[in-house]
C-alpha cells in the first residue's frame, strides 16, 4: 500500500491542468459464479427456486477488482501490466461500461472504445466488408468509409501475401484478425481508446505501426489504455503504467519505474 500511496499521489501542478478522461473512483468487481451441477442451474430449476423463494445454491463471488482508483488525462498512453488473472481485462470493460462495478464508479469523457482480440467480426463477410461495417459502427459517413477504407487494409498488412481482403474472415488467421480490428478501431480519434493485447500480434513492422498509430491518437488527445504481457511493447508506448495484481493496484507511475519493480517482484 506504501508502494501505491508513493507513487499514486505525486500528482504534478501540471496534471492538474489537463482534462480528465477516465476517473475511477474506488471501484470493485465482483463476479458471481454458480457451482451447482447443471442440473441444479438449468430454467427449471431456477423457476422452482423462484416459486419456493429459496436462494440459489453454490454460488461463488471472485473478488475480481478491489478498490482501484485514478484518474487518467487527455494525451495519456497508459500501460496496464500484472499477471494473469490480475484484473486487467475486467478493469478495461469496466471503463468501457460493459461490466458494473459492485462498488465505485466509473467516469469517463465521452464513450470509451474497447478493442480486444475478441472484439466481433463476422466470419462469413470479407475482410473489406467487415472494415466498412466497422467504420459505419463508429460513426463514419458512407464517403469516408469508401476513403478509408483501402488504408485501414494497407495498415492491417493482411494483403501482404495475397488478396485477402476479399476473403470470407473465416480464412484468416488469428494473428490477422487481430490486425484487423486493430486497423479499424485505430481509424478513428476516440476520445478513450482501450486495447487488451492487440499490439502483440503480428511481426515487428506491424508492431511498429501500431504503436506510432497509439502516439498519433494521444497527440490528438485522446487516452490510450495498452493491456500487454509485453513489456517492450508498454515501455515503446506508454509513458505511464498502472500494476494490478489479484485485484488490487499494486504502483501507478512513470513507466520505466514500474516495469522495474514488476520485473523485481
Amino acid at each position: 500500500m506504501a508502494e501505491q500511496t508513493q507513487t499514486s499521489t505525486n500528482t504534478s501542478a501540471a496534471d492538474s491542468q489537463r482534462v480528465p478522461t477516465v476517473i475511477a473512483d474506488d471501484v470493485h468487481v465482483i463476479y458471481r459464479i454458480h457451482k451447482g451441477a447443471v442440473a441444479n442451474t438449468g430454467a427449471t430449476a431456477a423457476l422452482k427456486r423462484i416459486v419456493s423463494r429459496t436462494s440459489t445454491p453454490n454460488v461463488r463471488e471472485v473478488h475480481a477488482i478491489k478498490g482501484v482508483s485514478f484518474t487518467a488525462h487527455q494525451g495519456e498512453a497508459i500501460g496496464l501490466i500484472g499477471s494473469n488473472g490480475s484484473g486487467k481485462s475486467s478493469l478495461l470493460r469496466t471503463i468501457a461500461g460493459l461490466l458494473p462495478p459492485a462498488r465505485g464508479a466509473v467516469y469517463t469523457l465521452g464513450q470509451p472504445s474497447l478493442l480486444g482480440v475478441n472484439a466481433a467480426l463476422l466470419n462469413d463477410l470479407s475482410g473489406e466488408r467487415n472494415v466498412a461495417l466497422g467504420c459505419l459502427a463508429m460513426g463514419m459517413s458512407p464517403e469516408q468509409v469508401k476513403r478509408i477504407t483501402p488504408e485501414i487494409i494497407e495498415f492491417s498488412g493482411i494483403n501482404e501475401r495475397g488478396d485477402f481482403a476479399s476473403l470470407p474472415m473465416r480464412t484468416y488467421s488469428s494473428g490477422m484478425g487481430a490486425r484487423l480490428r486493430f486497423a479499424i478501431a485505430a481509424a478513428k480519434e476516440h476520445d478513450v481508446l482501450l486495447i487488451d493485447e492487440a499490439l502483440a500480434t503480428g511481426d515487428r513492422k506491424f508492431r511498429i505501426r501500431s504503436e506510432q498509430r497509439v502516439r498519433e491518437l494521444r497527440a490528438s488527445a485522446g487516452t490510450v489504455f495498452l493491456v500487454s504481457h509485453s513489456l517492450d511493447s508498454i515501455r515503446d508506448t506508454c509513458e505511464r503504467t498502472i500494476w494490478l495484481e489479484g485485484g488490487v493496484l499494486k504502483m501507478d507511475g512513470p513507466t520505466d519505474e514500474v516495469c522495474r519493480a514488476y520485473e523485481g517482484r
